[in-house]
């Protein structure tokens, strides 16, 4: 059944302390606005400022290592192939074919339709499988074909549920229309962990990137994601700053933590360390794990592997040394 933004029975929130909060429509949107607003200005200026942060070589080292640990690699094409898909998940077990000692990534990121695939190439190395669901990536659909998209993934063997939430809702203020959907999207997922897509380049401002952030939490979203990688802006600096606070400040209230997943445009080793500064800056060093922190990537790999090349052999492989996503 399709929520309504006038119901009075909404489902419970994922936290019991959030419950009175969630009963209804206003109250909902008094707490959402009731957030403390984002400085722009300050926030930007705190986002350049950590991404001028060097570390030591010693520490690059460790930091390409997580990196790799930490991406979901990614093919969300029309012309994905069971082909390609099964090249990838061969990659992201042995992400360097000649370096056993390169780790693996978190995680292969693909259609519901190619999750068996992905599921049988991967079998128990570690590596999970997450599938993109709910209409993805526009998010618009009905509510029963987005809980059976869900469905059908985690039956074909998804870890990991990537859903998009309905930016025409969230923007139009209904609040409790888009907590009752992912509150469904959880349930329908299982023993699945969920992340919550809410396509920030869609937004519009900074003060909606916090609000989505503690909506989705509460709704008990596993992991906050920025972005579809269909829409630009995709992932930034500031909008992950925001997101890596509100997941900080969620657990000083309730003791849950909760990830974060920049996704889009996140490219170069470089990129990768200026967000993994970030989040022991702002969220702490209890993020950096795979567990509450991901890359949604598809190109990011190949630099992480050429650059760990040349701390490890003194020798800069090109581009094609290493597998084309």
């Amino acid at each position: 059944m399709t929520p309504t933004p006038s119901s009075t029975a909404s489902a419970p929130s994922a936290h019991g302390a959030f419950d009175d909060i969630v009963r209804s429509d206003s109250s909902l949107r008094r707490f959402l606005h009731g957030l403390p607003g984002v400085d722009q200005v300050g926030c930007e200026a705190r986002a350049a400022g950590l991404a001028t942060r060097s570390i030591k070589t010693t520490a690059k080292a460790y930091a390409i290592d997580l990196a790799i640990r930490m991406v979901d690699l990614t093919t969300l094409e029309g012309q994905d192939t069971h082909g390609k898909v099964r090249a990838l998940a061969s990659k992201a077990m042995r992400p360097d074919p000649a370096d056993p000692t390169c780790p693996a990534t978190a995680a292969v990121c693909v259609y519901p339709d190619m999750v068996a695939t992905a599921r049988q190439t991967l079998g128990d190395s570690g590596v999970h499988v997450a599938a993109v669901a709910t209409a993805f990536p526009s998010g618009r659909a009905a509510m029963d074909i987005k809980l059976a998209d869900t469905r059908d993934a985690v039956e074909a063997g998804a870890d990991e549920i990537d859903m998009v939430i309905d930016r025409g809702a969230f923007l139009s203020g209904r609040y409790l229309e888009v907590f009752e959907e992912i509150a469904q999207v959880k349930e329908a997922c299982g023993d699945a962990h969920l992340k919550v897509i809410f396509e920030t380049g869609e937004l519009q401002t900074y003060d909606n990137v916090r609000r989505a952030s503690w909506l989705a939490m509460m709704a008990g979203g596993h992991f906050i994601k920025t972005s579809t990688g269909k829409v630009q802006p995709a992932a930034t600096l500031p909008v992950t700053l925001i997101m890596l606070e509100a997941v900080r400040d969620f657990r000083e209230q309730t003791g849950q933590m909760v990830g974060v997943k920049p996704a889009g445009g996140i490219k170069s080793t470089k990129d990768a360390i200026k967000y993994l500064v970030m989040v022991n800056e702002i969220a702490g060093p209890d993020w950096l794990d795979p567990d509450w922190f991901r890359f949604g990537a598809s190109t990011l790999l190949n630099d992480l592997l050429m650059q760990r090349t040349k701390m490890t052999t003194g020798r800069y492989s090109g581009p094609d040394y290493f597998t084309l996503d």
